[in-house]
């Protein structure tokens, strides 16, 4: 599955940045770059990563949330991850990182969806 991205800028400042599909080995740059793209050219007071719709995330996808946290964190900008699919949730809490995108709780949609649709 590949990876598309939504960037929506607020009026209060705020940039969201909403990925939908899988970030992993092949596709875990695009949400770096464009958490890079957003401080560049938006320059927003806070960024929201939505992971509603990402279905699966492995070891380089969070590595690459890191990397992106600590980016915006130079930059002076607040990151935070806001409706984390049940399987993204999981994983950030399994890596004990959690709480460093602002401890959201999981994005619980549809109760009749199989988990991780």
């Amino acid at each position: 599955m590949s990876l598309s991205m939504v960037t929506t800028r607020r009026a209060n400042g705020v940039l969201e940045i909403a990925p939908r599909g899988e970030i992993d080995v092949d596709s875990a740059h695009e949400v770096k770059e464009a958490i890079a793209a957003a401080l560049t050219d938006d320059r927003p007071t806070r960024i929201e990563l939505n992971l509603r719709l990402v279905s699966f995330i492995d070891s380089v996808g969070i590595s690459a949330m890191v990397a992106g946290f600590q980016t915006a964190e130079v930059s002076g900008v607040k990151l935070v991850v806001t409706e984390p699919s049940r399987f993204v949730h999981r994983q950030l809490w399994v890596t004990g990182l959690l709480g460093l995108f602002g401890a959201p709780e999981p994005y619980l949609g549809d109760l009749n969806t199989p988990a991780g649709a």
